[in-house]
């Protein structure tokens, strides 16, 4: 039944705006699965054949970068200290950080900040606020979330091409696989920034 009901979302005409939709919303709410999403559709598009893997990527990738660049526009209209959960001392140390990081690398650090789900919108914002260019910044932040939505679908893709079976098993190996690899990436890069400026 499940795998009935993954084939009929697999061909769903909705599937492609609905992961627009996710991973616009993940720019904003990192409890948003927008990463699941790709990461599905890309297992989706082997074991199922629909939708293509090439339309997941782009579509992906332009949500991504329509929700980096909406980040970048509140920080530099709004700034950093407009709402109460933006003066918070976590929030504030993530916005001290990204703008200590932003001065010597920009280019590294927006890039680097597509595939970490909370740096990505305190990177964005402050990238706003600190007054990156806007060309600079979009040209950056369109090849981070090209390479982030290629990196999330073909985790998917390779999974369903390995694993023999429904679009079940493929779906959940592989964004288990990539939520364990996003929990690695961010804990190895906590441990190694912790107690530095």
């Amino acid at each position: 039944m499940i795998d009935e009901l993954l084939t009929e979302v697999a061909k769903s005409a909705w599937a492609l705006p609905l992961l627009f939709v996710l991973v616009l919303g993940d720019a904003f709410l990192v409890v948003v699965p927008g990463e699941a999403a790709v990461t599905a559709l890309g297992a989706l598009a082997v074991s199922q054949g629909e939708p293509a893997v090439g339309a997941v990527i782009v579509v992906a990738g332009v949500a991504a970068l329509t929700g980096d660049a909406a980040c970048y526009l509140v920080g530099r209209t709004v700034g950093l200290e407009r709402w109460r959960w933006m003066r918070t001392p976590r929030v504030r140390a993530a916005f001290a950080w990204s703008r200590a990081r932003l001065e010597r690398r920009a280019a590294l650090v927006l890039f680097t900040a597509r595939f970490i789900p909370f740096a990505r919108l305190a990177v964005n914002l402050t990238a706003g606020a600190a007054g990156v260019s806007a060309p600079r910044f979009l040209g950056i932040a369109g090849l981070a979330a090209l390479a982030w939505s290629a990196y999330q679908a073909l985790i998917g893709a390779a999974i369903a091409a390995i694993l023999p079976g429904g679009p079940v098993l493929a779906v959940v190996v592989s964004v288990a696989l990539a939520v364990g690899i996003g929990f690695t990436i961010d804990a190895m890069l906590a441990r190694r920034l912790r107690g530095r400026p």
